[in-house]
């Protein structure tokens, strides 16, 4: 970049985005907080890629706002799907994972002309940019937006460029989310570098990808139509507006640095990084690449598990663990060998604090959970390392005594061994293992690995993964084009079901496999949609309710299942038996004490939430629940187990609050009034700007749309049944309450009674007692037997004197019950001892035989251990390796372990044959 332009004054970040939103506030925006990365109700996106995900709703009608113009600072993640960066991250100044979009909106407000208009000004005059430096594109047959920027601001028609067809495949200047929903033309404006950055004459607006000069900064998205699944563009209801603005080119602009990766929000974590691997600026610039990846890999870490996601294997949080590892791999590159993400991820909290002051308060849980990974990781390397090296000795590879460490790849000869393509992609599929890191450790040994087999599998297996998902989500497009028509003929569903349990109600459209009927006749699965319902349908982790519809008190259709796929429409899915008709009216009743039930375990949920958070602390939020009849599920962040008094506690707590029979309240109020009055919100769930609140008085309030108690003394009773792991670093809590918690107790009861009989215990309370006496007496009679298998091992001096003879080397061979391995070994070594020069191979009988082999120090360079262990395993379905002079293997047939010693003494004679 040429010297910094003076006339722009640098701004922090932290000013930046508190001027844009000031300036849209003046202009009567409200300023709405920005949504979650993970998206509330949207099966299409994995994450939110766009500031404009959250209004989705609102420009297709499906969910009203109290406002008009809106403006946020919106996190978004582009990973996955139409808009994926992950490759581009760290090789281009403006590429990320994760970024902050500046957007101001317009539903059904102003269009294109204030659009532009304001754009214009904030960057000139709020941000002192020179309008000479900027240059706007429009969308082909955009006159509309063109003679804005022509006549209106003043651009000479050499900054402005026509790009754009869309129905051609050339979606330059035409903007969407996604395969299908809210889309429409829009106008980019660029920041022009400077001359000296053009790379031929090519180098106009909209190049930016490919000639450095422009950058692109703002894109002005004018919201008309709705993609459909067959292509069609249906007409929104009403024009809008979705302007987004990258804060990090923004810096880059006004900090006047050459990337966004030299701006304050980078800067700072580029330098930890240094402190930790002690490099200059010198070895930084030539280490930039990697710098980059880790420094915006740190930051979608950071706040990707600040919203609730955290490393799994499936998922969101298989997303999150390929972040973490690459950044990890490149840290490792660096030479980084020790963990650094908890303190990269420390100097992210400490950038973003000011704009993101939640992440001070999930500092520890963010950190451990990145330690914890890391730690893991490094156990995947571990283990992938052992599982790699069985695979070079394979190729005849002496593992370890060829390592050489540090040998690189490029320095292998033409005729180095070749590692197969097909095992590096398993090493990466089922371990994690990177293939740079197998490419390596493989070069390390003298191994070249083939890229091109591997990366042929790994095209297999994406290919395989997007014709699913992509066969999906166009299923669930589909679904939701038809359902949406209904939704905009018919309008939203009447919910009556906080109210009553049954409700006369019309039929409003059938549906049948994917397709609309007017009628339906017979006994098959269909789906009805009534214009008021009484059916709770699935949300907030409370299943949807089930119940019947009938016509002239006959019941015509089982509700087994209660959906609300596309805004307020409710779909009740189930089993028709008889004729239904769109028009009929039916009676609709929901099964009422399978609705008590489902109301007690929502309640108590919100007690458990509650009470888990006054014993464990505030960190243990709700990650997910199901609220179902039978028993309710809760899971939260922590990672260790529930200790028993904790449990107990938890238990305790909420019990007593159920018999306080404290009364619940219900209120539906602003969203800043409920947050402000404590409520607790969950990063999963989708609101409005009104929402609806549940409150146990002077306990717990939450936002929440489920069916509750009227006081806490109906839940009955509470018992915590379950307590377990389900991932790195989170937990999941099963309890049971009302006729559940009833069953449970007369079980237990039962249970004990029977227990007493069968220990022989005068009554219930000798149990314990009477168990631990028949406990000390099975260990005594285990100790016995032990003692007398080890009793019935040969002696070692009687195994050698009766060695075999193998082409003049002795070879002593014996499997015996032994207690453990180490049992086994120190047989093995009085063996070897008793034996001198010779082959030592001992088998442990199992259910997992072992088989171990040493060689005396004379014969190793004639007879390798490793390989008579890989010679014998077999036998015994197993696997194995090790060092010429010591070897053992595992395996899972325990009858073959005399066939592996007779493999064995083979192995001898045929290794003594080679070398003769």
């Amino acid at each position: 970049m040429p010297d910094r332009d003076t006339r722009i004054v640098p701004l922090s970040s932290d000013e930046i985005r508190r001027r844009f939103l000031a300036f849209f506030a003046e202009r009567g925006h409200e300023v709405v907080p920005g949504a979650s990365l993970v998206p509330a109700g949207d099966q299409t996106l994995l994450f939110t890629n766009a500031g404009m995900v959250q209004f989705k709703d609102i420009f297709t009608g499906r969910q009203p706002r109290t406002y008009a113009r809106a403006t946020d600072v919106q996190r978004c993640l582009r990973v996955a799907g139409k808009h994926n960066d992950f490759e581009e991250v760290g090789r281009t100044p403006r590429h990320h994972t994760f970024f902050e979009m500046l957007g101001n909106w317009s539903f059904g407000d102003y269009f294109k002309r204030e659009a532009i208009h304001w754009a214009w000004e904030l960057l000139t005059e709020g941000f002192g940019i020179p309008g000479e430096r900027l240059a706007a594109t429009v969308y082909t047959d955009d006159d509309e937006a063109y003679a804005v920027w022509r006549e209106e601001i003043g651009l000479s028609p050499e900054r402005i460029a026509r790009w754009g067809n869309v129905d051609a495949g050339d979606d330059k200047n035409f903007w969407r989310m996604a395969e299908t929903g809210p889309c429409g033309r829009c106008s980019e404006i660029h920041f022009d570098r400077g001359a000296e950055f053009s790379e031929g004459p090519e180098c106009v607006p909209d190049h930016s990808e490919t000639c450095p000069r422009w950058l692109e900064v703002w894109n002005l998205v004018f919201m008309e139509f709705d993609q459909q699944p067959d292509g069609r563009r249906e007409p929104l209801p009403f024009r809008s507006v979705d302007t987004g603005m990258g804060l990090e080119r923004l810096a880059s602009v006004v900090q006047g640095v050459p990337s966004n990766y030299d701006t304050d929000l980078f800067t700072p974590i580029h330098a930890r990084m240094r402190d930790l691997l002690g490099h200059d600026p010198e070895e930084f610039e030539a280490e930039r690449f990697s710098y980059q990846v880790i420094a915006d890999h740190s930051r979608a870490a950071t706040f990707l598990i600040s919203d609730g996601v955290l490393p799994s294997n499936e998922g969101r949080g298989y997303v999150l663990r390929r972040i973490v590892r690459r950044a990890v791999r490149h840290g490792r590159l660096l030479g980084r060998r020790e963990p650094f993400l908890a303190q990269t991820a420390d100097v992210v909290i400490d950038v973003m604090r000011d704009a993101y002051p939640y992440l001070v308060e999930q500092r520890p849980a963010i950190l451990e959970a990145l330690r914890r990974e890391e730690t893991q990781f490094a156990r995947t390397l571990e283990s992938g390392t052992v599982h790699l090296e069985e695979a070079l000795a394979g190729l005849g590879v002496d593992v370890p005594g060829s390592r050489v460490v540090g040998r690189r790849p490029e320095t292998l000869p033409v005729d180095a061994p070749v590692l197969d393509g097909g095992v590096a992609f398993r090493l990466h599929d089922t371990y994690g293992f990177p293939i740079d890191l197998t490419v390596e450790l493989a070069a390390e040994y003298g191994v070249a690995v083939d890229r091109m087999g591997f990366d042929e599998a790994l095209e297999e297996q994406r290919t395989r993964s997007r014709a699913g998902a992509k066969g999906e989500l166009s299923r669930l497009a589909q679904q939701a084009s038809l359902l949406e028509s209904i939704l905009r003929r018919s309008g939203e569903t009447t919910f009556v079901g906080y109210e009553t349990t049954g409700s006369e109600a019309r039929v409003v459209a059938l549906v049948r496999d994917g397709t609309e009927y007017g009628e339906l006749t017979g006994s098959a699965e269909a789906e009805v949609l009534l214009d008021r319902t009484p059916f709770y349908a699935e949300g907030g982790g409370q299943v949807g309710d089930r119940g019947t519809l009938s016509v002239e008190g006959r019941v015509v259709f089982e509700v087994e299942d209660t959906q609300k796929p596309v805004g307020q429409l409710h779909v009740h899915r189930g089993r028709l038996d008889g004729t239904l008709r769109v028009g009929d009216l039916v009676d609709a009743q929901v099964d009422a004490r399978r609705r008590a039930s489902i109301m007690r375990n929502h309640t108590a949920t919100h007690l458990l939430h509650r009470a888990l958070r006054n014993v464990v602390g505030p960190s243990a939020r709700q990650a997910g629940s199901l609220v179902a009849p039978d028993y309710l599920r809760f899971d939260f962040p922590l990672d260790r187990a529930l200790t028993a008094e904790e449990t107990a506690a938890i238990e305790a707590e909420v019990r007593r609050v159920i018999r306080d029979d404290r009364p619940v309240s219900i209120a539906r109020v602003p969203m800043a009034e409920a947050l402000a009055a404590g409520a607790d919100a969950f990063f999963d769930e989708k609101y409005g700007a009104v929402v609806r609140t549940v409150a146990v008085q002077d306990y717990s309030r939450e936002l929440c749309g489920g069916t509750h108690c009227r006081a806490t003394g109906q839940i009955g009773s509470f018992f915590v049944t379950a307590e377990r792991s389900i991932g790195s670093g989170m937990r999941r809590i099963e309890a049971v309450t009302g006729e559940a918690a009833d069953a449970l107790v007369a079980a237990r009861f039962s249970l004990l009674a029977r227990t007493a009989e069968t220990l022989g215990a005068q009554d219930e309370a000798q149990v314990p007692a009477r168990a631990a006496e028949l406990q000390a007496r099975v260990k005594e009679l285990e100790r016995r037997i032990r003692e007398g298998a080890a009793a019935g091992a040969a002696r070692p001096a009687d195994v050698a004197r009766t060695a075999a003879e193998v082409d003049g080397i002795r070879v002593a061979a014996y499997a015996g019950p032994f207690e453990d391995q180490e049992q086994m070994k120190r047989w093995a070594r009085d063996l070897r001892g008793a034996l001198g020069s010779g082959v030592v191979a001992v088998g442990m009988e199992a259910d997992e035989p072992v088989l171990f082999v040493t060689v005396s120090d004379d014969l190793v360079d004639r007879v390798s251990a490793a390989d008579l262990v890989r010679a014998g395993v077999p036998a015994i379905e197993g696997r194995g390796g090790g060092r010429p002079a010591m070897a053992q293997g595992r395996g899972a047939r325990r009858a073959g372990l005399g066939e592996a010693l007779e493999r064995v003494r083979a192995a001898v004679a045929a290794a003594l044959d080679g070398s003769a």
